[in-house]
């Protein structure tokens, strides 16, 4: 049985590598309350057994970008990493205890920031500060003669496709502000727009990897979502609030939450092209959560009949639905689920077709290349692995520098394949 976070973090053990500075023996024993081998570990962030194995070994990993992606990948607090790496206030930390999905204890800005560098985002930290505050206490808005809500939701909508995640993560303090005033009304669609004010907020900060802020704005737009009473709202934010949950280790959690909205999609009877998009994307969603944990035969079920329903959807998404999937995108999943279960070869035969053509935004299309990338990385194949973020680095070039999956991807390209053709160009990108 494994032990729950709560207590793993707060063991002796954990306390000693803390006050060792020892932050691979936190991922070491990370790793073991999963249950995971070195191998299992290295191929969620991209590197080899032996290069997990001296990560957990030194006492200061010389990999700073690895060891944080190493971390994440196992659960471990970035308070704790930080208390472990030294970047800490006053004398010797104290023991750590951490709830489950609680925020990081208090630290001052220029803790946080320091923090925040050392996690190599590419993301100005006084954006997120600035979110930090816009959820602790939501901000004015323009107010009235402003330009209206759902306008300005259309506009950061763009700023997503277009991978621009720095403009809004500066924009949606605002935004938040401006839809919370439009909710005053108690309308159900100024509720579903501010939950969907929400759910933007949740994609753009779990695309970062700022997972504890997902979570918080998440839990935001299902409860506005229920408030409105729309079931595609609903269905969107237990989506969402699902892949959070994935990242934060609770795949169980994340398919029950999952399953239980795909049953109410379901009951409508998919009689609406945007009910049938809705009950593809989150069997996508659910069959790779299932992939995560190594569910082969749910995965793939699953998978297969999100791609059945997906093909009965229109070529071209259509505008304006929460739940934007098309037949290239249930495959572009499939992509996705394999390189999960560890199978390289079905991932890049399910990719074999897609073309940038076939996804209408920046976002997506770099999507596809960064996922066909992963998988022809796993296949151990560094020059297509190169060539895939380079064309993701062309359309959209934050899709490479503010994933830190993607990011150690690269870093692990620059230092084990230097010379191969691409690989300096990736990485002076993200010096940059």
């Amino acid at each position: 049985m494994l032990t729950s976070d709560s207590d793993i973090w707060a063991t002796r053990e954990a306390r000693e590598h803390v006050e060792r500075r020892a932050p691979g023996r936190l991922v070491r024993l990370g790793r073991h309350r999963l249950g995971w081998r070195q191998t299992d570990l290295g191929v969620r962030i991209g590197c080899s057994a032996s290069t997990v194995s001296r990560l957990e070994a030194n006492r200061h990993p010389a990999d700073i970008r690895l060891l944080t992606a190493a971390a994440t990948a196992v659960g471990l607090p970035p308070t704790l990493l930080a208390a472990a790496c030294g970047i800490t206030t006053g004398a010797a930390p104290r023991p750590i205890r951490v709830a489950p999905h609680a925020p990081p204890a208090e630290e001052d800005p220029m803790h946080r920031r320091t923090l925040l560098t050392a996690a190599g985002t590419a993301v100005p930290a006084s954006l997120l500060l600035a979110i930090d505050d816009a959820l602790a206490l939501t901000p004015s808005g323009a107010g009235a003669g402003a330009v209206p809500v759902d306008q300005r939701l259309g506009q950061a909508r763009k700023m997503w496709d277009t991978g621009r995640h720095t403009a809004l993560l500066a924009e949606l303090p605002g935004l938040l502000g401006d839809a919370h005033r439009a909710a005053r009304s108690r309308t159900p669609l100024d509720q579903a727009r501010l939950s969907a004010c929400y759910l933007l907020a949740t994609q753009v900060l779990g695309k970062i990897g700022r997972y504890e802020r997902a979570r918080l704005t998440a839990d935001r737009a299902t409860t506005y979502a229920a408030v409105a009473e729309s079931p595609i709202a609903t269905a969107a934010a237990a989506r969402e609030l699902s892949i959070v949950l994935r990242h934060q280790d609770q795949p169980a959690a994340a398919q029950r939450l999952v399953l239980a909205a795909l049953t109410e999609v379901e009951a409508t009877g998919l009689t609406t092209g945007a009910q049938t998009a809705a009950y593809a994307q989150m069997l996508c969603t659910t069959a790779y959560t299932a992939a995560r944990t190594g569910d082969r035969t749910r995965a793939l079920a699953m998978i297969a009949e999100a791609r059945r329903a997906a093909h009965r959807l229109p070529d071209t998404v259509v505008a304006g639905r929460l739940f934007r999937i098309s037949p290239a995108s249930a495959d572009l999943y499939a992509v996705g689920v394999h390189w999960a279960l560890g199978d390289a070869g079905a991932a890049l035969e399910a990719g074999r077709h897609l073309r940038p053509d076939q996804f209408p935004t920046p976002e997506r299309t770099s999507r596809m290349h960064t996922d066909l990338a992963r998988a022809w990385w796993q296949y151990g194949k560094p020059e297509q692995t190169a060539r895939e973020l380079l064309a993701a680095l062309r359309v959209s070039p934050a899709e490479v520098r503010d994933r830190p999956s993607i990011r150690t991807i690269v870093g692990s390209l620059s230092s084990r394949h230097p010379r191969t053709p691409g690989v300096r160009e990736l990485t002076l990108a993200l010096a940059r």
